[in-house]
Formats: structure tokens, sequence, C-alpha cells
């Protein structure tokens, strides 16, 4: 069973996800303050984590770079804080997902699921550096992309946010971990470079741009590489 620990202290949605996580075959940990959420996660490692960042005895950020100094379990944020600079600052931190409260239980069950899928064994590139979707085929080592055995030509920029991203897959990357990655810190700032560029690769992987299977944007917040 996949372990989830629940980080939250509203009783009612603790219950509430109790239920609906149980009800699916999760096995639930639950803490309603970051101390035993640590100590919970430490005695039993889950399989993934919910955390809300509005804790009674530590905030949320801190639990998250606390957890990643060890657990590589996907943190998915459920927060009422809605500023894009506190989405991006939990994601820099380590968080991989972002929920803004309130939320639809469905929408959280299949974050959630995305999440695990990408922690699951097999679930990687791994050593062969291989990506497959059903649309294309991506070679991170080779530094290739290829569509019905023919080569996707792409600049080595476009490359170069698709390998961050296609390395990240199912998790949410910020729009400043992007740009610092590929352009360097000074141009943290600079949203339209990758705006640009996103729209680009669309055009020449996505079968309706306009529409996007597997390059998502989080508005505010960043892109996920999806398969």
């Amino acid at each position: 069973m996949t372990r989830v620990l629940v980080v939250e202290d509203e009783p009612q949605l603790v219950r509430a996800l109790e239920i609906n996580l149980r009800a699916r075959k999760y096995e639930v940990d639950s803490a309603t303050d970051g101390s035993t959420a640590l100590q919970l996660a430490s005695a039993w490692p889950p399989d993934a984590v919910l955390l809300d960042l509005g804790l009674p005895d530590m905030d949320g950020i801190e639990v998250i770079r606390r957890l990643r100094s060890w657990c590589k379990a996907p943190i998915l944020v459920v927060s009422a804080r809605n500023t894009s600079d506190e989405k991006v600052e939990a994601l820099d931190s380590g968080a991989d997902d972002y929920i803004t409260k309130p939320f639809s239980m469905d929408e959280l069950l299949a974050r959630l699921r995305a999440a695990t899928r990408r922690t699951e064994p097999g679930s990687h590139a791994g050593d062969s550096g291989r990506v497959t979707t059903k649309d294309f085929t991506l070679d991170l080592l080779a530094k290739k992309a290829r569509r019905g055995g023919e080569d996707i030509r792409l600049t080595p920029t476009e490359w170069h946010i698709l390998e961050v991203l296609a390395r990240n897959r199912g998790k949410l990357v910020s729009q400043r971990h992007l740009l610092e990655e590929v352009w360097g810190p000074n141009f943290r700032t600079h949203g339209n470079y990758l705006r640009v560029y996103m729209a680009q690769l669309r055009r020449k992987l996505e079968v309706d741009p306009s529409h996007p299977e597997y390059l998502i944007t989080a508005p505010g917040m960043g892109y996920r590489f999806e398969t």
C-alpha cells in the first residue's frame, strides 16, 4: 500500500482526506503540526506527503526543507496561501506540487496519483535516459527527440528546457528554477523567455499545442512535464 502522510491542523479536512484516501486503498498517517510530522516521517517513511503551510509550531516551508534533507517522497503542498511568491518559495524549497485551498478532492487525488507514479520503480528515465510518450520519445543521453522514427529538430535552448522538465517529470518545476537552470541566476525574473520557448516546444511536440498534453503550465508557478 502507498503510505501518505497528511500534515494538516484542520480536523474536518484531515478527516475528509483520511476517508477519501483510505477508500482508495492508501495507508494514512496524520500530523497536526510540523514536529509530529517529522517524527512520523522518520518512523514510518511516507510514499507521499500532503502538507499545509500554516502549522501551529513551525512554517510548512521549514518542514519541506527538513524533509528534503533525507526524504525523497513527493511533497504536495495543500495551502490557502495563494501568492506567486509563496508558491514559488515552496517549490524551490523542495515541494513537488502546490494545490490551493479550497480544492477539488478529485483534483487532489489526481495530483497525488501523478506524483506517486513518478517515484514508482521504472517510472524514471533510468540508466537508459529514455522517456517514452505515445507521440514521441526523448533520449536524454543522446539529447534527441524523435517521432515516428524521425528526429524532431530542437534548438539547444529548447532542449535544455525540455531536459530539465523531463528529468523532473510529474513534478512542478518553478519558473524561477527553470530560468536559473537554462539562462543563469541573473535571468530569474525573465518569465517572457520561458513563455516564448514553451510555445515553440509545444508547436514541435504537442499534437494540439493549444491544448497541451505533455507540457503543462501551472499559472503563477511553473511548468510540469507529464507522460
